[in-house]
């Protein structure tokens, strides 16, 4: 009992002496930092995206900001602070506005000749419709980019001009995929004249694309009394002045 008791009063006067020792020291020091937020925290998490994941994160912004805005009024600094990133951040994936214009035009250059994926095993004069219609619904979705990027003067810079050229000549190679069962003439699609050609109707594309777009807008309007045309009728009509493109040619 007296060992127990001893034990017992060592193990209270111990913590006395602690607390007495604690006491002449003051409070303890407060938190080098304060608790963060859950909003802080999911900032965190924010920023340590991976290199991919953070690159497509920014692609995305720059598609919404510069399909509504010109190329002058976009600012990097809101794009950068939607990110959750700073703006030297953004400079580490894009090194100028420029590169990360060129970056998103690639980008949407590739969700468009994808969504013109076209099935092999039918007729090419459907499979020509297949491709007017996805062509157009993505115009449709995505009108505000497309006239802006077609109107912005892009092709007096080399490297844009060169993604809107090769994404017009793969489209261009998927539309006619075919044509030459149709114009069995020898060399019928390489012809130096069709080639030609062929431009004529992506330019008369693209312009009909945006005037059809701007109607449809503009039919939108409650004080309209103009409808605008229907995707079918715009397709039909792009289809069918492609085809009499390429039989005026090889004649």
């Amino acid at each position: 009992m007296l060992v127990r008791g001893m034990r017992t009063l060592e193990k209270h006067g111990g913590a006395t002496a602690t607390r007495r020792r604690a006491a002449a020291k003051g409070p303890p020091p407060p938190p080098r930092r304060a608790a963060r937020s859950a909003e802080a925290e999911a900032g965190r998490a924010r920023v340590r995206l991976d290199v991919d994941e953070r690159r497509a994160q920014l692609v995305e912004l720059g598609l919404a900001e510069f399909g509504t805005r010109t190329y002058e009024e976009v600012s990097i600094d809101l794009i950068a602070q939607a990110a959750g990133i700073s703006k030297g951040l953004l400079y580490h994936y894009f090194p100028t506005k420029r590169a990360y214009y060129v970056a998103c035009v690639r980008e949407a250059a590739a969700r468009l000749v994808a969504r013109l994926e076209l099935p092999t095993d039918v007729p090419p004069l459907e499979r020509l419709q297949v491709g007017l219609d996805r062509y157009l619904e993505y115009v449709r979705a995505h009108g505000g980019a497309f006239a802006t990027l077609m109107r912005s003067g892009a092709f007096a810079d080399r490297e844009l001009a060169a993604v809107i050229d090769e994404t017009r000549a793969t489209l261009l190679g998927r539309l006619t995929s075919g044509m030459a069962d149709i114009f069995p003439a020898p060399g019928t699609l390489s012809s130096p004249l069709l080639q030609i050609a062929l431009q004529g109707w992506v330019g008369l594309a693209e312009a009909m694309s945006i005037a059809w777009v701007e109607a449809c807008v503009a039919a939108e309007d409650a004080r309209s009394t103009r409808p605008a045309p229907r995707a079918d009728e715009v397709r039909d009509l792009l289809a069918q002045t492609l085809v009499a493109i390429v039989g005026s040619a090889v004649r």
